[in-house]
């Protein structure tokens, strides 16, 4: 305690008692402090302990439920899959009305299709946890015998090969088939879920698979991979962020379209391939299918040839996905064209 404190700028003292601040040591002044009137998004309250045990709770069940449907056989997991798909057509007025109206974009439309590509829907999401968590060995004794010859004839130049996989068919396979061979570096996003992404990194974690983030270091990543001449997989329709695509026309619809196919090639010299997995009927697997890619895969020439796989596989195409919509900080392509980074 201490009285008489002098009046700042008085030169006077008052009567009183205080208590000296606390004196603030270097790691608790550099630690920031919550604030509930902050705006400051780093600073975050801290989790109430029921969230936590919460999350754990889901984390755990989610992880049990994806090893319980990696124990079934295929063929279950593929039956289960359909029905599932055919529930969420029944019951969520929102799919459908996504999958009628993608569908009649294309052309495509017609009842029997909405009902397949319902129940092919249910077969991605269901099969996925069978394809990460089973051994590599049992996931490839399900794939049809692999005729390589589009790709050898390209990967002799030593240059690296691009395979490009769109949203068709089991795309989690189609990477795996090729990881057993030689590496392969797959670049990703990770899941928005924190459940989601930690199964789905711990799942990929496979010999010769390589998972490279979708930023900057990733695609550093694929253009070492490729200059050492090896092989990058990616998802070519897959929509990109802001400034990292081009609107090319998809179903003669405008689509955000990536650019980097086209710079990796150009700064690699890397032939293009592409690498479709079809799914068997009754749980007998996949069928690869390796096509070659003679164009320079700009975002019209992408665009051209999914259009050209989803037309021969139509109800494998993952028509849930909203392959039209405009990230943020994209003009729209009847104003403004985005230009190439």
């Amino acid at each position: 305690m201490a009285i008489g404190r002098p009046v700042p700028g008085s030169g006077r003292r008052f009567s009183g008692i205080y208590k000296p601040p606390r004196k603030l040591s270097i790691k608790s002044a550099a630690e920031p402090i919550y604030h509930p009137c902050q705006s400051n998004s780093r600073l975050q309250p801290p989790r109430p302990t029921l969230f936590i045990v919460l999350d754990s709770t889901i984390r755990l069940l989610v992880s049990a439920l994806a090893r319980l449907i990696a124990g079934l056989p295929l063929p279950v997991v593929h039956g289960l899959g359909a029905a599932l798909g055919h529930l969420v057509y029944a019951l969520s007025a929102q799919y459908r009305h996504k999958l009628q109206t993608m569908l009649q974009i294309a052309g495509l439309d017609s009842p029997a299709l909405r009902r397949a590509a319902a129940a092919q829907a249910g077969r991605a999401a269901l099969e996925m946890p069978w394809v990460w968590m089973r051994p590599s060995a049992q996931v490839l004794a399900k794939i049809a015998p692999i005729d390589w010859s589009a790709f050898d004839a390209v990967d002799r130049a030593g240059k690296g090969v691009l395979l490009l996989t769109p949203h068709l068919g089991c795309f989690e396979v189609a990477a795996r088939c090729r990881a057993a061979m030689a590496p392969i570096t797959v670049l990703y996003k990770p899941p928005r879920r924190a459940v989601m992404r930690i199964l789905v990194e711990s799942a990929r974690n496979v010999p010769g698979l390589m998972a490279a983030p979708a930023n900057l270091a990733g695609v550093r990543m694929l253009i070492r991979a490729l200059r050492r001449g090896e092989v990058v997989g990616m998802l070519p329709d897959q929509v990109p962020d802001a400034g990292e695509g081009l609107w090319a026309p998809f179903f003669g619809r405008p689509a955000y379209t990536m650019t980097l196919p086209g710079r990796l090639a150009q700064a690699s010299g890397a032939a293009v391939v592409l690498l479709i997995a079809q799914r068997l009927p009754r749980g007998r697997g996949w069928k690869i299918h390796v096509e070659p890619f003679s164009a320079a895969p700009d975002p019209h020439a992408l665009n051209a040839a999914m259009e050209q796989l989803v037309r021969r596989f139509p109800d494998q195409y993952l028509w849930g996905y909203n392959r039209f919509k405009r990230p943020a900080g994209v003009a729209p392509a009847a104003s403004t064209t985005p230009s190439s980074p």
